[in-house]
């Protein structure tokens, strides 16, 4: 029926063209004699205009329109004619507009031979990787197809607030024409076959593609911090991020998964933990899971929270949320948000009464500008010129910084270990303070 409508449409642009056309030397006719009368060239009118109803069996002039061709108006005619004339003339024309790109972001191509199949991978590099002697964490994200623009604008918005360093990017999806990622993914992030999913089970293939493939690749080519990966993924994505997790010698240390798939084949991912739990005691990693209220599938959650926090693995740093009045696709937006902030959460250390003193007096932002720095209830705190306070929290004995803001603070302390300025960096760039005096 598409076909039919588009040949139809297509057939009945054409006649209009031609209509339009074998017009021109009549207009060309009435402007030239001003005084020819309107009753001279109306019956050619209704001639020209009764083509597309020879031609298709109806005519897709508009009734209104006939009418005024009828009425031999001829300014009216005129205009009309011109109008048609001009429209489809345009859309003959018409080109496709230009394919909006997001700004920073490149494509690259890799071939798995493990896999035997092409993978397209979306890169985003980080603010300031032009100076060369910065290397980046790197965060790989599942189905990219979908989830690459929306980690995209996240971790943008993350990192103006301060919440992540600077992190390189790559979104991991299928190449070759025309993709079916339905298909593909229920293939390649599935630890088993089931049987309602004939093609599920390719995911330890998958993992071996990462880890002795992609992560190599990536890391030829730009400038990254060897011991420091993200995976992060939902639905299928979760379940494969969860099954990389419970692999011996996994090469990530953070996790970030969203309404996973854990009921699939009858729960087997339990299997691989139990597996891994029964070797190993400790896992080293930061791991941040989330589930929709609303979409379903709680008890099965809930469940696996349970058995990593019976667990007790050592080094394990788990968040969990259930996200409310959320569903499942909409689990990814607020899940990946949190789910960055807690896997790249910043130490907050407790300094003692003493050391905190030092750093407390005025400080110089420009001539008759100043911000306070002080001690309350055991916290520092800086106050700037327009009266706002933010709580400054320890990363080292005197590296600060602000949550919800990007501001990095650093004291420094003159030949004689005297705290003498204050070094902060913000978004727009970085100033030196000079303390001023020793109290407030």
């Amino acid at each position: 029926m598409k076909t039919l409508f588009q040949s139809v449409r297509r057939r009945m642009r054409n006649q209009l063209n031609n209509v339009c056309k074998g017009l021109k030397p009549l207009l060309l006719l009435v402007f030239h004699n001003p005084n020819l009368k309107v009753g001279a060239i109306a019956t050619p009118f209704r001639a020209w205009i009764q083509i597309p109803k020879l031609r298709l069996g109806f005519n897709p002039i508009p009734q209104s329109v006939l009418a005024i061709f009828e009425a031999g108006s001829l300014p009216v005619m005129v205009v009309v004619v011109f109008t048609w004339s001009g429209v489809t003339f345009s859309q003959e024309a018409r080109q496709s507009p230009p394919a909006v790109e997001l700004a920073g972001s490149q494509l690259l191509t890799i071939s798995s031979s493990v896999v035997g199949r092409d993978y397209n991978l979306y890169i985003q590099l980080p603010r300031h990787y032009e100076d060369t002697t910065r290397s980046f964490p790197v965060v790989y994200v599942l189905d990219a197809q979908w989830d690459f623009p929306l980690v995209y604008s996240i971790y943008g918005s993350q990192y103006y607030d301060g919440f992540v360093p600077g992190l390189i990017i790559v979104g991991i999806t299928w190449g070759g024409p025309n993709p079916k990622y339905d298909s593909l993914r229920a293939a390649d992030l599935t630890p088993t076959n089931a049987k309602q999913v004939p093609q599920s089970g390719n995911a330890p293939n998958f993992f071996a593609f990462i880890k002795t493939e992609l992560i190599p690749f990536i890391e030829s080519k730009f400038r990254t911090k060897k011991d420091d990966r993200t995976l992060m993924g939902s639905s299928y994505g979760g379940l494969f991020t969860l099954y990389a997790l419970f692999q011996e010698a996994s090469p990530f240390n953070r996790y970030v998964l969203t309404s996973p798939a854990v009921g699939f084949d009858n729960e087997v991912i339990y299997s691989f933990e139990k597996q891994y739990g029964e070797k190993r005691s400790s896992v080293p990693v930061r791991l941040f899971m989330a589930q929709g209220e609303l979409e379903g599938g709680m008890q099965g959650f809930e469940k696996l929270v349970d058995r990593l926090k019976s667990r007790a693995y050592e080094g394990l740093k788990l968040q969990t949320r259930v996200l409310e009045n959320i569903g499942h696709s909409g689990s990814k937006a607020e899940g990946y948000t949190r789910g960055l902030q807690w896997v790249f959460e910043r130490p907050s250390l407790a300094l003692d009464p003493a050391t905190l003193k030092q750093y407390e007096g005025a400080y110089e932002i420009s001539p008759g500008q100043r911000a306070r720095v002080f001690v309350e209830n055991g916290l520092l705190f800086a106050r700037g010129p327009d009266n706002q306070v933010a709580a400054l929290h320890a990363e080292g004995n005197d590296r600060f910084y602000a949550k919800g803001f990007y501001m990095n603070l650093r004291f420094k302390r003159d030949t004689a270990g005297t705290v003498a300025s204050l070094e902060v960096e913000t978004y727009n760039g970085s100033m030196s303070l000079k303390k001023v005096n020793d109290g407030l």
